[in-house]
């Protein structure tokens, strides 16, 4: 039986994405990859300087700032910067609305993005949401695994992009189909076409049906298909089928996000 960074190792992934309010965030040195990015969850979970110097100097750390949060805002409130690490690189997203407050979320996405660019051009730009505006700021495009992707970034393949594509997906490295929908059911389940694919379910408190291991029926192969696309699940030579599917089409690096814990990778 393969120990957990064996099977990640065997996976193929590249990088692992973790987030600071489920996990220490200091056990990164221990994962079998050499790149990690630090996921935001609100500047009460950023990690503090000492700890992000720390993953600076063992591996190539990537740093979520959210360009309309205060303390990441470049035409703003920067004072959070000073905790990144001259040694980590950011990622530059627009940040989901369940870490900004709505005076944060009514700034402007396009300026932001283009100043923060101007102040690290080696940024990677997430571009959920802003697909548009994040490809005109330039840079590595750090997008979320969908059924889209292979076609879509042979397209901007075809279109004459030349720069760096990353992909994010939650990733499960078992093809234990309970272990899977507990891990990941309830993400892919908010993913807007799985949501209108679900079936309703009268007899549920608020209509929706049940997206663990408890499916069944037309709800449980709508969220075990939505599983493989939207996220990386399956034994660790199925995940490296998928991801050599996707560098075939174009995508430089695949970031793994532990969906099950990271004590799944370091076990």
């Amino acid at each position: 039986m393969l120990t957990g960074r064996e099977a990640v190792s065997r996976a193929g992934i590249d990088a692992v994405a973790l987030k600071p309010a489920e996990c220490d965030v200091a056990r990164a040195v221990d994962l079998p990859v050499d790149r990690v990015t630090i996921d935001y969850e609100g500047r009460e979970h950023l990690p503090d300087a000492a700890t992000l110097d720390r993953l600076a100097a063992e591996m190539d750390l990537y740093v979520t700032t959210p360009v309309r949060a205060d303390g990441f805002d470049p035409l703003g409130d920067d004072s959070l910067l000073a905790r990144v690490p001259d040694g980590a690189r950011r990622v530059l997203v627009a940040g989901h609305g369940a870490y900004l407050s709505e005076e944060e979320s009514s700034r402007a996405v396009a300026p932001r993005f283009g100043a923060a660019r101007r102040e690290s051009p080696d940024a990677w730009v997430g571009t959920e949401g802003v697909e548009r505006v994040a490809l005109a700021a330039g840079g590595t495009q750090f997008e979320l695994l969908s059924r889209s992707t292979d076609r879509d970034v042979r397209a901007l393949r075809a279109a004459g992009f030349d720069g760096d594509i990353a992909v994010y997906a939650p990733t499960v490295l078992t093809d234990d189909e309970d272990a899977v929908l507990d891990a990941v059911g309830a993400y892919v389940a908010r993913r807007r076409p799985v949501a209108r694919a679900l079936p309703d379910a009268p007899d549920a408190p608020d209509g929706s049906p049940p997206t663990d291991a408890t499916a069944t029926g037309r709800t449980r192969e709508v969220l075990s298909a939505a599983a493989r696309d939207f996220a990386l699940v399956g034994s660790p030579g199925a995940v490296r089928d998928r991801v050599d599917d996707l560098r075939e089409a174009g995508v430089d690096h695949v970031v793994g996000y532990p969906a099950r814990g990271i004590g799944e990778f370091l076990s």
